[in-house]
C-alpha cells in the first residue's frame, strides 16, 4: 500500500487563444482597438500574444503550453487595450481551477467581464483565536472575557506594482451595537510572505456608563464577525501624513462568525484570502473570447507501482501482429490520437525503443495501403508520434536552421508578391520574382545545408521509414523521398516557415505583407519538394503565377541538393548505419597529411592524398579513382580539432584524433581548412565516445609540445571545442509520468476495452478471422484478447492504489493546515487518478 509521500503531482496547461468579437468601440470615433490578450494564474501573468492593431474583433491565433510549478486557484484572460506606454483592461476571463475540467480540449466562447481590482487577490493567512477570562479592576464585575487574536503570517501575497509592503488590519463586528474594533499590525517591507507574529486583545463584555451605546451581553458578542483583512502600504504619505485615510491597495480578507468558533479550545487555521465583490452592476457588453483549455493533473507514484505496466507497454514492438499491441490498441481507442502520441512517444524514446515501435506501426500501415501518394497524409498514430517527437527533439535544430533567413525576411520586408491581381501600385513583378527567388534559394541552402545536424533519433526515425518504403515499394525509386519529405518538409519546415512565431523563431508582430512573403516561400519549397519526389517532371502547379519561380528553381543543382538533405537525414551515421547501404558522399579533394603510425621523423613523412569524407567513414587513397589506403569509420573519429602551427612550422593544420593516435592534415588554404573541420565536426559531433579534452599541439620527440608531458597517452590538456550540439541537447523524460498519462488514458476508455474485448471473445468463437470494431483493425482475436485482458488487470490495480492512497490522505489532511486552507475549493482535485 502506497504511504504519504509516495505520490507527487504535476500539472500541465496548454491555452489556445483564438479570437475576440464584439468588443466595445471608442464612444467617439466608433474605430478598432489595439488589443493583445495575456494570461494569469491568479495574479502572475504567464503567458500574452502578440498585439493586434485597428480591430474590434482580433484573430490572435497563438498558443501557450508549460508546466505549472506552483499551487493556484484561478486562470484567467486579460484582453488589454495597448496604446503607446499604456495599457488597459478591457476585459477578462476568470475560470476557478475546480471548474476547468468543463471546458477540457473543447472551444468555447467565453463572455468578457468587468475587472474588479478588489475581486483578484491570492495568497493565505495563518490566525489563532482563543477566549479567556481576566480579572477586572472595575468593582462590580470580578472578571470579564475577551478574544485574543494572533496575526501569524501570510503567503503567496499579490504583487503591486512590483512591490508587496503587507500589513493586516484586524477587525471586531458587533451585529447588535454595529460597533466596530479596528486593530493593525505592522507593516513588513518587501515580501510576499510576511512573519507577523502580533497579538491583539478584544474585551467581549462591558458595563457600560451613562447608557453606553456600546453595552452588550457576553451572548450578543458570539453574533457578531471578525475579519482579517490584508493591504498592500503604497505610500509613507498614504500612512503617516495622512493618518491612514487610504490604507494601500487590498490584497485579500477572510471573514470568521463568532458563532463557529468554540470558546474552550484554540482555533489556529490557515484561510485563503477572498476577494470583495462590488455591488457596481455593469451593463455594457464587453465581447467575448474563444479559448481552447486543456489543463491536466498526473499523480505520479513511485517508479515501482508502474514497473508491469511499463514493461508490458514496452513490450509492443515485440508483438505479432502489431495490432494486438498495447500501444496499438491505446492509439485506435481514443477519441484524439494526439492525447496518446505524446505519451507513448516520450515513454519509448526514454527506453531507447522508439525506432522499432515506429517502424512495426509504419510497415503495419504501408501494408493496408496501395496507393503511395497518400503514405503518412493522415494522423494515424505513426504520424501523430512522429509529429510530437520532432516538436519534442527538433526545435532547437529548426531554429538553428530557419531563424537567420526568417530574421532576413522580416527585416527587410521585400516586395515579394507575384500574383499580378494582388499586386500593389507601383511594384514591379519582375523585381518582386528576383526576389522571392532570392528569399527561396536562402532558405533551401540553409535547409540543405543543416542535414548533418539533424537530430540522431529523427534521423534513425526516417531511416526506418526509408526501409520500410522502400521494402514494401522496391520498383519505386522515388518513394524514399516521398515518405521522408513529408514529414521533414510538410510536418516541420513548412509550417514554421508560415508561422514563424508559433515555433518561436521570429517573437516579434510580422506584417500582412511578410506573412505573404512567406506563404510564398513555403509554396515554393514544397513545390520544389515535390519535384524530387515526384516519378516526372514537370509536375502540375495548382497557381499559374508560380510557374514562373519553379522554371528558375527546379534547376539540377537545387534538385540534388534537396535529394542529397534527405539521403542525410534519413541515413544515420556511425553503429546505426548499414552495411548494405551505398555511402553517402559529403566532401572529397587533395590534402597533404602527415604518415600515421609511431615514426615521427619529420617532413619526408607529408604527402598528397586524395580524402574522401561520407556519412559513412573517412578515407583517403593516392588519387581519386584508387582504392583506399585508410578508410577511418565515423565512429572511431573522438574529436577534429586545429593544431598549433608551431607543431610544424606549417599553417592550416587539423588534427583527426583517433583512440590510438591523431592524423594531421593540412589543408591549402583558410577557406578550405575551415570547411572540413566544419563538415567533419558536424559528422562525429555526436559520437558518444566523444573527447571532453584534447591536446592542441603534436607529440614530438618524447613529450607533447603543448603541455609538456612525456606521456604520449596523457590525458588532453585544452577542452575540445563546440561540446554538444544545440541540436542534441538532452531530452529530459520523465518516465513514470508517461505510464501515469497512459494508465489514466486506458482507464478513461475503459468501455471501450471492454467492448472490444468482448467483441474478440465473440469473433473467435465463430470464425477467428480478423475484423474491425469501430477504428480499431484486429489482425488476431486470441492474442488481442490476451493483449485486453493484461491492460485492464494493470490498469484495474494501478486505480485501486490511487484509489487508496486518496482515502488515506483524506483520513490525514487537516483542514486549516497550510497544505488544505479553509476556503481552497481545489484541493484534492482529481486525485482519484483520472486526469482532467
Amino acid at each position: 500500500m502506497a504511504a504519504l509521500g509516495d505520490l507527487r503531482v504535476e500539472e500541465n496547461l496548454r491555452v489556445k487563444i483564438g479570437e475576440a468579437k464584439n468588443l466595445p468601440s471608442h464612444s467617439v470615433s466608433n474605430s478598432g482597438r489595439n488589443t493583445f490578450c495575456a494570461v494569469r494564474l491568479d495574479s502572475e501573468e504567464i503567458f500574452r500574444t502578440t498585439t493586434i492593431e485597428k480591430s474590434l474583433n482580433p484573430f490572435y491565433g497563438e498558443e501557450f503550453q508549460g508546466e505549472i510549478p506552483k499551487k493556484f486557484r484561478f486562470l484567467s484572460f486579460y484582453v488589454y487595450e495597448s496604446s503607446g506606454k499604456t495599457e488597459k483592461v478591457l476585459g477578462k476571463v476568470t475560470l476557478k481551477k475546480e471548474e476547468l475540467y468543463k471546458y477540457h480540449n473543447k472551444e468555447h466562447w467565453f463572455p468578457l467581464t468587468h475587472q474588479d481590482v478588489d475581486a483578484e487577490v491570492q495568497g493565505k493567512v495563518h490566525i489563532e483565536v482563543r477566549f479567556d477570562e481576566y480579572l477586572n479592576t472595575n468593582p462590580e464585575s470580578f472578571a470579564s472575557h475577551r478574544m485574543t487574536v494572533r496575526v501569524l503570517e501570510c503567503s503567496d501575497l499579490s504583487v503591486v506594482n512590483g512591490s508587496c509592503n503587507p500589513y493586516a488590519v484586524v477587525t471586531l463586528s458587533h451585529d447588535k451595537s454595529k460597533h466596530k474594533d479596528v486593530k493593525r499590525t505592522n507593516v513588513k517591507k518587501k515580501t510576499i510572505c510576511p512573519q507577523f507574529e502580533e497579538t491583539f486583545f478584544f474585551d467581549l463584555e462591558n458595563k457600560g456608563q451613562n447608557h453606553d451605546r456600546t453595552l452588550y451581553a457576553f451572548e450578543d458578542a458570539f453574533s457578531g464577525e471578525l475579519s482579517v483583512s490584508v493591504w498592500h502600504d503604497d505610500s509613507r504619505v498614504s500612512r503617516e501624513v495622512l493618518g491612514h485615510m487610504f490604507r494601500g491597495s487590498f490584497l485579500g480578507e477572510v471573514r470568521i462568525p463568532l458563532r463557529g468558533l468554540d470558546i474552550n479550545t484554540i482555533h489556529s487555521a490557515w484561510y485563503c484570502l477572498r476577494g470583495r465583490e462590488h455591488s457596481k452592476n455593469h451593463h455594457q457588453e464587453m465581447g467575448s473570447l474563444r479559448l481552447k483549455i486543456s489543463y491536466e493533473t498526473d499523480h505520479i507514484f513511485l517508479s515501482h507501482y508502474y514497473n508491469d505496466l511499463r514493461k508490458f507497454i514496452l513490450q509492443s514492438p515485440d508483438v505479432h501482429p502489431i495490432t494486438s499491441s498495447a500501444a496499438y490498441i491505446l492509439g485506435h481507442i481514443v477519441d484524439n490520437r494526439q492525447e496518446c502520441a505524446q505519451p507513448l512517444m516520450k515513454l519509448f524514446l526514454h527506453h531507447d525503443k522508439l525506432v522499432p515501435l515506429v517502424k512495426c506501426l509504419a510497415d503495419w500501415e504501408m501494408s493496408k495501403t496501395t496507393d503511395s501518394n497518400t503514405f503518412f497524409r493522415g494522423n494515424t498514430l505513426v504520424t501523430k508520434m512522429i509529429d510530437e517527437l520532432m516538436k519534442l527533439v527538433g526545435i532547437p535544430y529548426l531554429h538553428d536552421t530557419l531563424k537567420p533567413s526568417i530574421s532576413k525576411v522580416c527585416s527587410e520586408q521585400l516586395a515579394c508578391e507575384i500574383d499580378s491581381t494582388r499586386l500593389k501600385d507601383g511594384e514591379n513583378i519582375n523585381d518582386n520574382l528576383t526576389n522571392l527567388k532570392n528569399y527561396v534559394v536562402d532558405m533551401v541552402t540553409a535547409i540543405t545545408n543543416s542535414g548533418l545536424v539533424c537530430p540522431v533519433i529523427m534521423r534513425e526515425v526516417f531511416h526506418a521509414l526509408k526501409e520500410v518504403a522502400t521494402t514494401h515499394f522496391p520498383e519505386n525509386a522515388m518513394i524514399k523521398y516521398r515518405v521522408i519529405s513529408s514529414f521533414v518538409f510538410l510536418r516541420f519546415f513548412a509550417p514554421a516557415i508560415l508561422g514563424p512565431k508559433l515555433f518561436e523563431i521570429h517573437a516579434e508582430p510580422q506584417a500582412t505583407s511578410i506573412g505573404r512573403t512567406l506563404t510564398l516561400i513555403s509554396k515554393a519549397v514544397q513545390g520544389l519538394v515535390n519535384v524530387v519526389s515526384s516519378k516526372s517532371v514537370p509536375f502540375s502547379v495548382k497557381e499559374e503565377y508560380m510557374i514562373p519561380l519553379f522554371d528558375d528553381l527546379t534547376e539540377t543543382k537545387f534538385v540534388d541538393a534537396i535529394k542529397m538533405f534527405l539521403d542525410i537525414v534519413s541515413s544515420p551515421t556511425g553503429t546505426h548505419t548499414q552495411c548494405f547501404e551505398a555511402p553517402i558522399i559529403l566532401k572529397e579533394g587533395m590534402l597533404i597529411k602527415r604518415a600515421q603510425g609511431r615514426k615521427r621523423f619529420g617532413l619526408k613523412n607529408f604527402k598528397r592524398r586524395f580524402f574522401c569524407l561520407t556519412n559513412q567513414s573517412l578515407s583517403y587513397s593516392k588519387t581519386m579513382n584508387e582504392k583506399p589506403l585508410c578508410s577511418i569509420p565515423i565512429e572511431d573519429i573522438l574529436a577534429v580539432e586545429k593544431l598549433e602551427e608551431e607543431s610544424f612550422k606549417m599553417k592550416y593544420m587539423f588534427q583527426v584524433i583517433q583512440p590510438q593516435h591523431a592524423l594531421y592534415i593540412q589543408a591549402t588554404n583558410c577557406v578550405e581548412e575551415k570547411q572540413w573541420l566544419d563538415i567533419l565536426t558536424k559528422v562525429c559531433n555526436t559520437n558518444k565516445n566523444r573527447l571532453q579534452m584534447y591536446h592542441p599541439a603534436a607529440y614530438m620527440n618524447n613529450h607533447w609540445l603543448c603541455c609538456k608531458l612525456a606521456d604520449s597517452n596523457a590525458p588532453g590538456c585544452s577542452p575540445v571545442s563546440g561540446g554538444l550540439p544545440v541540436t542534441e541537447m538532452q531530452i529530459d523524460v520523465d518516465s513514470d509520468r508517461e505510464v501515469e498519462k497512459i494508465h489514466s488514458l486506458f482507464l478513461t476508455y475503459m468501455d471501450k476495452l471492454d467492448a472490444l474485448q468482448e467483441a474478440c471473445a465473440c469473433q473467435e468463437v465463430y470464425s477467428g478471422d480478423s475484423f474491425q470494431q469501430h477504428s480499431v483493425v484486429i489482425d488476431d482475436t486470441k492474442s488481442c484478447y490476451e493483449t485486453l485482458a493484461e491492460i485492464q488487470k494493470h490498469v484495474i490495480s494501478l486505480e485501486q492504489a490511487h484509489k487508496q492512497y486518496l482515502k488515506m490522505l483524506h483520513k490525514h489532511t487537516i483542514v486549516g493546515s497550510i497544505d488544505a486552507p479553509i476556503g481552497d475549493e481545489s484541493y484534492g482535485l482529481g486525485m482519484s487518478g483520472t486526469r482532467l
